[in-house]
């Protein structure tokens, strides 16, 4: 039932502990997490939307410059010095040397043929009079065209400006190349994901995407998304990724330019901070966890062993009024005994005198009587040792220093158990060396440990055994080893054997506390009882007895 109660008080102690110690940490990294990934997701529209305008810029001042190019051209020259292929191809020369990214370029005239042409195609000769863009540069005065196919069949587009020559119009028309042109729209591509390309604003690619598509192909996404100078918008990709797209209007808001990449990789970042905030949240959890339980634990075995010392305590003073009682009541029977006996005794010594007397020493029983007489007084004597030493091993004794001869003691606890060793058939064997000196002790608890360890031997061994008990001298110690043969003992018992209130006896018959007396006795002379088992059979418990000369007296 107690053990149920610890249980139970633990596992409420851990659950508290944990939740009051790990919910304030992962609100914490929870709330550090979510702003911080929402901190990062502003940067990088951010970062998005300014690589779209930058590199709407960069290709704005691309077509700017190749249209003041051609501007300055038809400025400085005159129509009849162009339609010279040769003079335009010295022009032609001089525009790529300067600026580059030039296929052609061609003089028409204002009823739309091709006067003269320098370039990879033929074209000279072509009529361009019914197409909307000639109209449109005529009426304008510049044209920059989507891509288109027209006579060459290759995607392909235009600059063309016009000019005003004695009362007549002509136009210098020049390709640019598309290569050159997507090289500069693929610069701000990123990564393993980035795209960017030009849309018209029917959605036509106008460059090569990089994922989907292909020029002159019409994309998924809505241009109508985006406005002012530069949009970003999250949306889903045709393959279902969610992507970043950035939109930025250009070429007189005919073209737009559109970057776009997965957030995931740009956010890469936040996914290792969140890789080691979660790794160091882990940690701490499993710090936290670990201490709780550690901490719960020791608070509640030391609550244990608190609750488990209370006990022993109580069961050492209840054995104690209880020896009390034995000593009293051993007292009172040993007075009760003793009267009787003393009056047996009174009596054997006046038969002794009856039987000196002149009529009873012509008797021819009176050898009988006189052996009867001796052998009451034997028995009486021996009744009087065993309430000697009762009363001596129940009673309370405060430990005083005498002349010990250990040997002798041996002798007088092994008269006491004899009789009950020989009752369950079991012979004690003694080999006592001579050489064992006399020495300073306390002879009846000395006997007391003695006693205990023979008396354990017989209740080992139960009946039909051997007890062996030797002596010797040992440097400065006198070894007492006293052996069985019973079952022995498993190292669990050996290593509890002196503990207070252990036994290895079934319930009611033993107490635990006669080894754990004989240790504490021992343990105040200086000396030590170790215990193990014999190689054969049984268990050997041997005491060093520290030897102390007693003084001169």
């Amino acid at each position: 039932m107690k053990e149920q109660v610890y249980r139970n008080l633990q596992r409420k102690i851990i659950a508290l502990t944990l939740v009051v110690s790990l919910a304030p940490l992962l609100i914490l990294g929870m709330t550090l997490y979510y702003q911080f990934e929402a901190t990062c997701r502003e940067k990088t529209k951010e970062q998005i939307r300014y690589r779209a305008q930058a590199q709407a810029e960069a290709v704005d001042l691309f077509l700017k410059e190749r249209t003041a190019i051609l501007n300055a051209m038809a400025d400085t020259h005159t129509f009849d010095h162009m339609i010279d292929e040769k003079n335009l191809a010295r022009i032609f020369d001089v525009m790529n040397a300067h600026a580059g990214a030039f296929v052609d370029l061609g003089i028409i005239d204002s009823i739309g043929t091709h006067r003269a042409y320098v370039g990879p195609y033929d074209l000279r000769g072509r009529n361009y009079f019914d197409q909307p863009w000639f109209n449109e540069v005529i009426v304008k005065g510049h044209y920059k065209s989507d891509v288109y196919m027209g006579f060459r069949r290759q995607p392909h587009f235009i600059i063309a400006v016009r000019r005003h020559e004695n009362q007549q119009a002509w136009i210098l028309r020049a390709t640019i190349d598309p290569n050159r042109f997507e090289e500069i729209i693929r610069s701000a591509q990123i990564g393993r994901t980035g795209d960017a390309y030009l849309v018209n604003r029917d959605g036509i690619f106008q460059t090569r995407p990089r994922f989907e598509g292909d020029v002159l192909e019409k994309t998924s996404l809505d241009t109508t998304q985006f406005g002012g100078r530069v949009t970003v918008i999250e949306k889903a990709d045709p393959t279902g990724e969610e992507r970043l797209y950035a939109g930025s209007w250009l070429n007189d808001n005919k073209w737009l330019l559109v970057i776009n990449q997965q957030p995931l990789e740009l956010m890469s970042r936040l996914f290792a901070l969140r890789q080691t905030e979660i790794f160091i949240i882990t940690l701490g959890v499993l710090a936290i966890m670990a201490t709780t339980v550690f901490t719960t634990r020791l608070a509640i075995s030391r609550l244990i062993k608190a609750d488990q010392e209370m006990i022993e305590l109580n069961a050492q003073l209840m054995q104690s009024d209880k020896l009390a009682a034995l000593g009293k009541m051993a007292a009172g029977v040993a007075h009760e005994i003793n009267n009787p006996l003393a009056v047996i005794l009174q009596k054997t010594g006046w038969l002794e005198d009856l039987l000196a007397e002149e009529e009873f020493k012509e008797s021819e029983n009176i050898a009988e009587f006189r052996k009867s007489i001796a052998k009451i007084e034997e028995h009486v004597e021996r009744a009087r040792k065993v309430v000697h030493n009762m009363l001596g091993y129940a009673r309370k004794m405060e430990p005083r220093l005498e002349d010990v001869d250990v040997n002798d003691t041996i002798h007088q606890t092994i008269t006491i158990l004899e009789n009950h060793a020989r009752i369950n058939n079991i012979d004690i064997q003694v080999d006592l060396a001579e050489t064992i000196p006399i020495i300073a002790g306390d002879q009846a608890q000395l006997q007391q440990v003695f006693l205990n360890l023979i008396s354990n031997a017989i209740d080992a061994i139960g009946s039909n055994g051997a007890i062996e008990v030797d002596s010797r001298r040992r440097d400065d110690v006198i070894v007492v080893n006293i052996r069985d043969d019973g079952p022995g003992l498993s190292e669990e018992k050996m290593r509890k054997i002196f503990d207070p209130f252990y036994t290895t006896k079934e319930s009611g018959k033993g107490t635990g506390l006669g080894l754990w007396v004989s240790h504490s006795i021992v343990s105040k002379m200086g000396g030590s009882i170790q215990v193990k088992n014999n190689h054969d059979k049984g268990a050997v418990f041997t005491v060093e007895i520290p030897i102390v000369i007693p003084e001169k007296k």
